[in-house]
């Protein structure tokens, strides 16, 4: 039977080998070892279980030599190898004194076991039993026939026995024997013989051992080793033929597994089993070997020696177990490489069926996900993209397609090895190959479709650039220069040009068009064509209309104008006075009449042209708007584009589970770092802010309400900003990673991601590019004023976006930027500092070289940074700051003008004890840095007079009007001289240096002040007065604002009369540390000077307290010294003479 026919009849075909197997191992013929394997197949019932169950019967059966070999060394009875005449067995029972000693169970193992060595044949004859009891009593041979009598398992034919030697000996047992015959009870005779030589004449002496007179040599020792590894040798067989039976079994009822990993498991299982089955044949052929070389030993070592029938009886059951050893391996061989055969191809098939299924779903997924590419797109980058997506899917389809080919051949290999399941292998391939064909006819299909939708969207792209770019043309042909002759033939010749240009690009009749892409116009596509159509009508109706105007301009005949040369006496006598010129006029007054009439009718046709250009012109405009809107609309939709296949290419690759081995560590779980608010603000264009602005394709000068609807959500990108340096940091890092260059290539991007991560940034300052272009062309229209305030917005978005750029860069602030308030501005100046000790001022340490520092004004302090190398490339070059300084805005001042300089402008603090000088790059910046600080300031002192006016409201009143001129606005100065004359009610003025904690201000060079000779001057600053506006703020009447931490006209003389006032204050400094018996007060508290008294003394009542006590003056005046800043005690109550009675810290 040859190898397919077996495994395609299955299991028939393996119960016949397992018959013959079985066959086989019946007639492992263990003969001379007591008994063959009692095994019959015909007589097992269900399985191979019955058989073994017989087998294992054995191990009741006579002993094995090596389970009696201490009995059998006692050598009270053996096998010599002899025989008789017709063939029996001979057992001897050698002289041995302690037979009588010897147990019965050892008398029977003996016996039972040497009358089972002998083949059957043999047995059946009977043994020949010879007792030499030559040397003992009677008594020892009537034991002995008894023993033997009572227990002798096999057959006797006869007993031979050699009588004591001794006379006594002799004659008792002649004597004895008669008498005691009947008691023996044996069957055979029993032979008394009295020598050796009478023994010869029953058995022949080649029969016989040496001991016997015999010619025999026969070793003991060497007859039980014998012995013991014949039987050994069996069980070894006799196993290892249960096992082969047993495995065999398992093999022929195997059912064949439906899964590929039980099918696996099987095949190796059954393969493991076969090996050390294999080991274990190979190991009993080996034993029987050596053992048949030990046998035949004496023959190997003298060539003509003789062997007893035991020895050659051995020496053939030894042959006989290798041959049916090795007769029975090759059968099982034979079964094992048709099973193995079977396994493997049941293997292979369940392969082959896994596969199919995988394929057949691949195949039929992209089936389905080819019909969704039915779009034609909505413009050529639409469409490109839907084809580059077609591509990659037909990459993917043909990857596909080969996998189903190479199965349908390796099906076709199956068949042709004669597969027992060739009926199942064949309908699978030959279904694979029909959809694999119809999936490729499709794809192809599909491509030619949409390469003929992208020819139709080019040829709509050419003729829609076209008809711009003639639209553009007309609106740039300069309308004055058209007015002339040649003019309007330049121009008229430029239109001619472009119309004989068009070539391809016009589009030709809609229902040639029709007929040519029937199969790609969808009814969105038909119309997209109709209007790109209109667009070139209307178009080309514009052509027309400027051609007819140019040809009738350079028509057009210039008004002859005579030239006619003034007499000379024209240049010497007037005019009016001649009266000659009086008649000239008069003579000429019909002819000029004439002339108007004729210039009226010309100056009408000019009007008439005008007229014409002006709405010309504005159809032109309106063409530029719209021009500027498709650009938004185009590059918007380009933009989304963009983002989604950043989004879908790399982002979402960065989940996928097949990709992350290409992933590296530094970029493991940092996508959001990578991409920042890319989806956030993907999503925001996508779903809202393209289809809004699509709204106003008609409209396009209103779409500045669009942005302005969208200002809030388009502060979005300053998140996105703000992440871009991490970004860029980590691209740099991983760059040049498997990963990125994988996502690119299956995008066909020639550019990288860093590009596409710096799309966003380009597109939010695209926007005022695009908003002024569409401001510069809707002048006049209705939308113009959103339009500027949505450009004014987007700018100040860019803005806020560099400024914080900046902000993140600074390092070693340890406060809280959040808490400074809002950025107003940053900018890099030259800073000198000067420091005042006492009244002098000290340049700090002569310098005169400036420091560079970059300034930052937020609404509650300004920091002085300094400016730090750029390193890095990209956005890592961008530059850092140290932070160095920081001034609170709510106790600083400053100087417009400074050192004379149009540059320099002065910030001071503390009382002006340092003051910075800061010169900007130029004047413009200076006055919009002024401008800005003016305002923080002006915004704070107006907040800090409307808080201490309702935390005290009785405590502010009002002042009579001060005169302008050098006064002092210290709580300590009582009077003002006033020249008469310059009484008058103040003008509202803008001090020149301005308090952030009280609204006592004075100004510096003041140039209303009359005294000009003073270095500084204070000016009575009516923040707290009446009828004080603030527009009259102004820095072209004055240099600058001041803190009010100091009085600026703080010279000597001025501060030795300065007096305290009786009325309310409001302490600002501790006093613990005075005399025993002066009064005690603590900051915040509220105390009322009540009376001066003697020696410098003043009643003070503690309003806080209640407690009443004098202090010094001088303590008082102390008090102001050490809280200089915000002044010790501000008076809340006194004379009219005082100039303000609050401050910032005031209770």
């Amino acid at each position: 039977m040859s190898l397919p026919e077996f495994l395609r009849e299955g299991g028939e075909a393996s119960c016949r080998l397992m018959n013959r197997l079985s066959h086989l191992i019946q007639n492992l013929d263990i003969s001379g070892l007591g008994s063959s394997f009692p095994f019959n197949p015909a007589s097992r019932k269900n399985s191979w279980r019955d058989w073994d169950d017989e087998i294992m019967q054995l191990d009741t059966n006579p002993p094995r030599a090596a389970d009696i070999t201490a009995d059998l060394r006692k050598q009270f009875a053996f096998l010599s190898g002899g025989r008789g005449d017709n063939g029996s067995p001979i057992i001897v029972f050698p002289e041995f004194p302690a037979f009588g000693e010897i147990t019965d169970r050892e008398f029977h193992n003996v016996l039972t076991y040497l009358t089972s060595v002998p083949s059957l044949s043999s047995t059946d004859v009977g043994f020949i039993l010879v007792i030499d009891r030559r040397q003992d009593r009677w008594a020892a041979v009537k034991g002995t026939l008894l023993r033997i009598a009572g227990s002798f398992p096999g057959n006797l034919q006869l007993v031979l026995v050699l009588r004591p030697t001794t006379l006594l000996q002799r004659t008792l047992s002649d004597i004895l024997f008669k008498f005691n015959k009947d008691e023996f009870k044996m069957k055979v005779p029993v032979v008394m013989l009295s020598s050796v030589s009478e023994l010869h004449s029953y058995i022949d002496r080649t029969q016989l051992t040496r001991e016997l007179g015999g010619t025999q040599d026969y070793c003991h020792e060497k007859w039980i080793s014998h012995r013991t590894a014949i039987e050994g040798f069996a069980l070894m067989v006799k196993r290892t033929a249960q096992t082969l039976q047993s495995f065999g079994t398992e093999l022929a009822e195997t059912e064949l597994p439906n899964e590929i990993q039980t099918t696996t498991v099987l095949l190796s299982t059954h393969t493991s089993k076969r090996d050390k089955m294999k080991e274990d044949i190979l190991v009993a052929l080996d034993q029987g070997s050596r053992l048949l070389e030990s046998i035949n030993e004496p023959v190997m070592r003298d060539p003509d020696h003789n062997m007893n029938q035991d020895e050659l009886e051995n020496l053939a059951t030894v042959q006989r177990l290798l041959s049916q050893l090795d007769e029975t391996e090759r059968a099982f061989d034979e079964f094992w490489v048709r099973h193995q055969t079977k396994l493997e191809q049941c293997l292979q098939l369940r392969h082959f069926e896994h596969n199919y299924r995988e394929v057949r779903g691949l195949l039929d997924n992209l089936s389905e996900k080819l019909v969704t590419f039915s779009e034609v797109g909505i413009s050529p980058a639409h469409a490109d993209h839907i084809f580059c997506e077609l591509t990659s899917f037909e990459e993917r389809v043909c990857e596909v397609l080969d996998r189903a080919s190479a199965l349908s051949r390796e099906g076709d290999e199956l068949i042709q090895k004669s597969h027992y399941a060739e009926d199942s292998i064949q309908p699978k391939c030959s279904e694979l190959r029909a959809i694999s064909e119809s999936l490729s006819c499709s794809l192809s299909t599909k491509k030619d479709y949409l390469l003929r939708a992208m020819e139709l969207h080019r040829r709509l792209e050419r003729a829609s650039k076209w008809v711009d770019d003639g639209i553009y043309l007309l609106a740039s042909q300069p309308v004055d220069k058209c007015q002339s002759h040649e003019g309007a033939e330049l121009a008229l010749q430029e239109l001619e040009r472009y119309l004989d240009n068009a070539g391809q690009n016009q589009l030709t009749e809609l229902d040639a068009i029709w007929k040519e892409y029937e199969e790609v116009l969808s009814q969105q596509f038909r119309e997209q064509v109709e209007k790109v159509y209109q667009k070139q009508t209307s178009m080309q109706e514009m052509f027309d209309k400027r051609k007819i105007s140019l040809k009738k301009l350079a028509a057009k005949q210039t008004r002859p104008v005579q030239p006619v040369a003034p007499r000379p006496e024209a240049f010497i006598k007037s005019p009016l006075s001649s009266p000659a010129h009086k008649a000239h006029l008069e003579k000429n007054s019909e002819s000029n009449l004439g002339c108007e009439k004729k210039n009226g009718q010309l100056q009408n046709e000019d009007g008439g042209s005008r007229h014409a250009s002006q709405s010309e012109e504005e159809e032109n405009l309106a063409v530029l708007r719209r021009h500027v809107m498709n650009e938004l609309l185009e590059t918007e939709r380009a933009y989304v584009e963009e983002l989604l296949c950043v989004l879908q290419g790399y982002a979402s690759e960065m989940d996928n589970p097949a990709m992350s081995h290409l992933i590296p560590a530094p970029l493991q779980n940092k996508k959001e770092v990578l991409f920042g608010n890319m989806p956030e603000i993907y999503h925001f264009h996508k779903r809202t802010f393209l289809r809004e602005l699509e709204l106003y394709t008609d409209c396009p000068e209103l779409v500045g309400r669009c942005f302005l609807e969208r200002m809030t959500d388009l502060q979005i990108y300053e998140k996105y900003c703000h992440n871009k340096p991490r970004s860029e940091s980590l691209w740099r890092q991983c760059s040049d990673c498997a990963f990125f260059q994988e996502c690119q290539k299956k995008l066909e991007h020639k550019l990288g991601l860093d590009s596409y991560l710096l799309k966003p940034v380009q597109r939010i300052t695209k926007y005022q590019l695009l908003l002024k272009e569409m401001l510069k062309y809707s002048k006049g229209c209705d939308g113009a004023d959103d339009l500027q305030e949505a450009l004014t917005s987007i700018l100040g978005i860019l803005k806020a976006v560099n400024d914080s750029m900046h902000l993140i860069a600074i390092t070693g602030f340890e406060g809280n930027m959040s808490e400074l308030g809002k950025l107003l501005m940053q900018g890099s100046f030259s800073v000198w500092t000067e420091h005042k000790k006492g009244h002098a001022k000290v340049k700090d340490l002569a310098r005169f070289k400036p420091m560079q520092r970059h300034l930052f004004l937020h609404e509650k302090a300004l920091l002085f940074c300094k400016r730090r190398e750029e390193n890095g490339e990209g956005y890592e070059k961008a530059p850092s700051y140290s932070f160095k300084q920081s001034l609170s805005m709510n106790a600083v001042g400053f100087t417009e003008n400074a050192k004379g300089d149009n540059k320099k402008f002065e910030i001071w603090s503390s009382s002006r004890e340092e003051v910075y000088i800061v010169q900007a790059p130029t004047a413009e910046v200076k006055t919009t840095w002024v401008n800005e600080i003016r305002k923080v300031l002006t915004t704070q002192l107006e907040a800090c007079r409307e808080a201490s006016q309702q935390r005290a409201p009785d405590q502010v009143f009002p002042f009579p009007p001060l005169p302008t001129g050098t006064v002092s606005l210290s709580p300590f100065k009582t009077s003002q001289k006033v020249k008469k004359g310059e009484e008058k009610k103040a003008e509202p003025c803008s001090p020149d240096v301005i308090s952030t904690c009280s609204p006592k201000l004075t100004v510096k060079g003041s140039p209303t002040s009359p005294d000009h000779n003073t270095k500084r001057q204070s000016d009575p600053t009516p923040f707290g007065f009446k009828g004080w506006n603030k527009t009259s703020l102004s820095l072209d009447e004055h240099d600058g604002y001041s803190s009010a931490e100091e009085p600026l006209n703080s010279d000597p003389e001025e501060e030795n009369h300065k007096k305290l006032c009786a009325g309310k204050y409001t302490v600002m400094a501790d006093y613990e540390n005075g005399a025993a018996d002066e009064l005690l007060v603590k900051s915040g508290d509220m105390v009322q000077l009540v009376k001066e008294g003697d020696d410098g003394q003043w009643f003070v009542r503690n309003l806080n307290t209640s407690k009443e006590g004098w202090m010094a003056a001088a303590n008082l005046m102390t008090l102001m010294e050490k809280s200089k800043s915000c002044q010790s005690l501000s008076s809340s109550e006194g004379s009219g003479n005082l100039s303000t009675s609050s401050s910032c810290s005031e209770a």
